[in-house]
């Protein structure tokens, strides 16, 4: 039936009936000043150097996460070294922490890839947070290679590796190597070659050791963080300006007005502030559909033309996009201007949203652009797309609510009335919950 989704969706079967025959592992350790990234104290200072690490550690664990949550057969563990799994946890998220053996790196790489194998695993990646080019494409071709391959390297440019991907257990490759010289990778495969084991490369990555590193360190970290901020739009001149000029503060990596074919001055205020216009046929879900697949951005931030997000949407976004386990974010609702009843009305929603998990499109959706392709976009309905999706994004994730708050224009209550448009809304979550096409739903719309 239209609009419930079935034990038999793809999503649900896949997380039914997958179990973890694939480990994804990220060795780090937990951030203290002085003992992180040493090789960077010189440029940045001892707490510089440690927030360059923190920050390399977030975006690693946040590109991991997103791999494993798009392919449910995945298991994905944090091998932590100076703290314990709590700790690791309260500094990264809800992701499962776990305490490196002692010894050099190569004994805690086999020890970490040993645990995997006697789980059952049968193929095991794992990589540092050093490198932050290493993403959800590069760590699926990985795998991929693992099919048909024992041993797969991800060469680092300076002569060590950034990946190291099994098939089966290989405790040769991690014993007798100068860990931390620039003859780790030619070592390394050696002892490859001494066991005779099949080996695949990647492409060479860059990571981050030295001042040197920095500039593109930074470039490619800014790219990993880059909001594209998506806005259907039909006549909407009254709160375009003001909401352009209020999402331009945060430097964006860009802004889409997906236009339904507004006849006001919709277009031109867009095109005046810098957004790019997209012209799409109209109907909201199918304006953003067609905003996304141009989008360039790892971050999508849905947002109607009437609602205002909070001044630091950007670092928000960010923030809880790359805690693991997350598989969308949307901001807290209010409502600006004056409604008698505006208090009732968001108690009632922000107690939804932490409840159930279902934030609504004017609350500003946001998600990654890879995850809003795994979730199957916004079906081409003509109301509720907004909440389908955001069903879709909770079989793979959390769908988080920050408490930061959005404001959005409470005209549709005024027009409506308060009662008539709270009970014709439940009317059509009742009508979509058993199934009722969205086309006639749309007939109770307030």
């Amino acid at each position: 039936m239209a609009g419930v989704l079935s034990a038999n969706h793809p999503l649900e079967t896949l997380s039914i009936l997958s179990k973890p025959r694939d480990v994804l592992i990220v060795m780090t350790r937990m951030p203290r000043e002085g003992r992180n990234k040493t090789r960077l104290i010189p440029a940045l200072g001892a707490s510089g150097a440690t927030a360059m690490h923190d920050r390399l550690a977030r975006h690693a664990v946040g590109r991991a996460s997103s791999y494993a949550m798009m392919h449910p057969g995945t298991s994905l563990e944090v091998h932590l070294e100076g703290g314990s799994p709590d700790e690791g946890r309260a500094w990264l998220g809800d992701v499962e922490c776990i305490a490196q053996r002692p010894g050099d790196l190569g004994h805690r790489m086999q020890a970490a890839a040993d645990r995997a194998f006697s789980r059952g695993a049968k193929r095991v990646i794992i990589i540092g947070t050093d490198c932050p080019s290493l993403d959800e494409p590069f760590l699926s071709e990985a795998f991929d290679m693992l099919t048909k391959t024992d041993v797969v390297y991800g060469p680092a440019a300076d002569g060590g590796y950034v990946l190291i991907g099994l098939s089966k257990p290989c405790p040769q490759l991690f014993t007798g190597i100068a860990w931390g010289e620039n003859m780790v990778l030619e070592q390394s495969l050696t002892a490859a070659r001494e066991s005779f084991l099949n080996v695949a490369m990647l492409e060479v990555r860059e990571d981050v050791d030295t001042p040197a590193d920095l500039p593109a360190a930074e470039t490619t970290l800014a790219a990993g963080e880059s909001v594209s901020v998506i806005i259907p739009t039909l006549d909407e001149e009254a709160h375009l300006p003001f909401l352009l000029e209020h999402l331009k503060r945060c430097n964006p990596h860009e802004i889409i007005i997906a236009d339904g074919g507004s006849r006001d001055c919709t277009i031109k205020i867009a095109e005046q502030a810098g957004a790019r216009v997209v012209h799409a046929a109209k109907g909201r879900a199918s304006q953003m559909n067609l905003a996304a697949a141009t989008a360039t951005g790892e971050f999508l931030l849905f947002l109607h033309a009437d609602t205002m997000p909070p001044s630091d949407y950007a670092s928000i976004i960010r923030a809880i996009l790359t805690a693991p386990g997350t598989s969308a974010g949307a901001f807290g609702f209010a409502l600006s201007g004056k409604l008698s009843s505006a208090s009732l009305i968001e108690r009632m929603v922000n107690l939804r949203c932490r409840l159930f998990q279902t934030p609504y499109g004017d609350q500003g959706l946001f998600l990654r652009r890879r995850m809003f392709r795994r979730a199957g976009r916004f079906p081409d309905w003509p109301v509720l797309e907004d909440l389908h999706l955001v069903r879709m994004l909770r079989r793979i994730g959390r769908v988080q609510t920050s408490t930061e708050i959005a404001l959005t224009s409470p005209r549709r209550w005024q027009h409506g009335g308060t009662i008539r448009t709270f009970l014709r809304h439940q009317l059509m979550l009742a009508a979509y919950h058993i199934g009722v096409p969205a086309r006639h739903i749309a007939k109770i719309r307030p």
